[in-house]
């Protein structure tokens, strides 16, 4: 009885609920503008809240939270600018439907699938937290190396065709994240003994330049074009929209619990990962991935949004973060005199019933947000080129400042938004530069803690890869996944099936 007055306390006070629904709403538009990130937003509430109770503290929080990883997939679909990098393989096939003039179809499909997978990350958290923490919790530093390789090879998938130059994008984005301050020796790498450069580059900048700049150059060949004239006669998809790809919501929904619940993953790796699913088990979609199939936004906007109830699992569970807003949060929960972690869940059984509540009532409003003011933000595309490339300019300048307060992050955007442009002239994808740079550091830390932990023994190292069944399985799809991108397996699909046929 004490568990369900905790989880209805959101419900019943009206100062709650409205907390949650001025962040969401707040989130929503933090999410939305390049480079006010929700970890950003989370950490400067703490400053503010730290003298409240502990309920109202959290529910503001919990509310930004959810609505900031929605709001990414706002600006995304209308100029091709992910408002966070949980909405890269939104903006891949959401943007090519704005230019058709299917913005509003676009946003109403993104937020009932974001929807739907925030309620089944909730689900998971609610029933099944501690099972699916005791899996996180047994991941090696092994087996996060071999998940950041598993996320590289996906610039196969979204490399649009080219294998090679989708493995040189995503290595050049590896070669970004590694510039700075090596974390484990403080020693420079990259650095060209200039201070500016120790510091490492903003992934932010890399991702609005490459995004933003680079879509602002390339609209300067079309500053005569007419507008498309958006649709919005229609937001909400139809009964039939939605069941037919219930199925796809499932599959990905549950990566992104996952990946969420994974120590210093989030929603990022699971919204990759789950438009790389979706490719590969997806049979005759309506439009193909990358020219604005459905199937694009479901995949990645249910897992980035179902990988939120999975970070709450560890921090609930076990006291670890499952990204860096969580562990914002565990802080917040610490100044409030409350220990996140095992006893938390036998002490203070209510604080996590509280949180589950207000994540429910935040998913509610982020739905309804979401549903409204559709038609103001679909204006944004209708506008005349000569007006939306300065305003894509300008977006891209704030948020990138905005990072840091920094005019050398300016600069950097500037220049990775002209690199970006001779890459597309080119034809090398964008998406897998930026994953580069997210999965680098988490590549780099756990290789060299497991090949530490074999005492520098390639052969211990692998050793322990085969003894280990979670190991070995990761292992097994990293070289599947390999072998499934080169030429080799249609020659080895055509002898196995084809002797098949043969046979028979």
């Amino acid at each position: 009885m004490e568990m369900l007055s905790a989880f209805f306390m959101v419900f019943t006070h009206p100062q709650l609920l409205m907390l949650v629904g001025l962040g969401t709403l707040a989130g929503v538009y933090v999410g939305a503008i390049p480079g006010l990130s929700v970890t950003m937003a989370v950490s400067i509430l703490i400053s503010f809240t730290f003298s409240w109770d502990v309920h109202p503290a959290i529910a503001l929080m919990i509310g930004i939270y959810m609505g900031g990883v929605y709001g990414g997939s706002r600006t995304a679909i209308l100029l091709n600018i992910p408002g966070a990098p949980s909405a890269i393989a939104t903006a891949m096939d959401g943007y090519p439907m704005a230019k058709r003039g299917e913005a509003g179809t676009a946003i109403g499909v993104t937020t009932v699938m974001s929807f739907f997978g925030g309620f089944i990350g909730i689900g998971v958290l609610a029933l099944a937290a501690p099972f699916v923490s005791d899996f996180a919790l047994g991941f090696q530093p092994r087996d996060y190396m071999l998940l950041a390789i598993l996320g590289i090879l996906l610039v196969g998938s979204l490399s649009g065709g080219s294998l090679v130059k989708g493995i040189f994008a995503g290595a050049f984005g590896i070669a970004l994240g590694a510039v700075g301050m090596d974390p484990l020796t403080f020693t420079e790498r990259f650095t060209f003994d200039l201070p500016v450069m120790r510091s490492g580059i903003s992934f932010i900048a890399v991702m609005i330049g490459m995004f933003g700049v680079s879509e602002a150059l390339a609209q300067l060949h079309h500053v005569d074009t007419v507008a498309v004239k958006q649709k919005i006669s229609r937001i909400v998809p139809s009964f039939g929209t939605i069941r037919k790809h219930l199925p796809l919501s499932l599959q990905t929904s549950t990566i992104g619990v996952i990946i969420g619940a994974l120590p210093g993953t989030g929603g990022d790796i699971a919204a990759l990962m789950a438009y790389d699913h979706a490719k590969r088990v997806t049979r005759n979609p309506e439009r193909e991935f990358g020219d604005g199939a459905i199937e694009g936004l479901v995949a990645p906007e249910t897992a980035n949004n179902a990988a939120v109830g999975g970070a709450f699992i560890p921090m609930m569970t076990l006291g670890i973060p499952g990204d860096a807003v969580t562990a914002i949060m565990i802080g917040a929960l610490f100044i409030h005199g409350l220990n996140p972690g095992p006893m938390l869940m036998v002490d203070q059984p209510d604080m996590f019933w509280f949180i589950v509540g207000s994540l429910v009532v935040a998913n509610f409003f982020m739905l309804i947000f979401g549903l409204t003011g559709i038609k103001i933000f679909t204006k944004i595309v209708e506008m005349p080129r000569a007006v939306l490339i300065p305003l894509i300019l300008l977006l891209s300048i704030v948020g990138a400042y905005a990072v840091n307060n920094s005019i050398t992050d300016v600069y950097w955007m500037l220049g990775f938004g002209v690199l970006g442009y001779f890459m597309r002239y080119y034809g090398y994808p964008l998406g897998p530069v930026i994953l580069g740079v997210i999965l680098s550091r988490l590549l780099d830390d756990n290789w060299r803690r497991a090949i530490i932990s074999a005492k520098g023994d390639f052969g211990l190292f692998m050793q322990g890869i085969v003894t280990s069944p979670l190991s070995l399985v990761l292992f097994i799809a990293v070289i599947f996944i390999f072998v499934n991108q080169t030429p080799l397996w249609p020659m080895i699909k055509r002898r196995v099936f084809g002797r098949g046929k043969a046979a028979e």
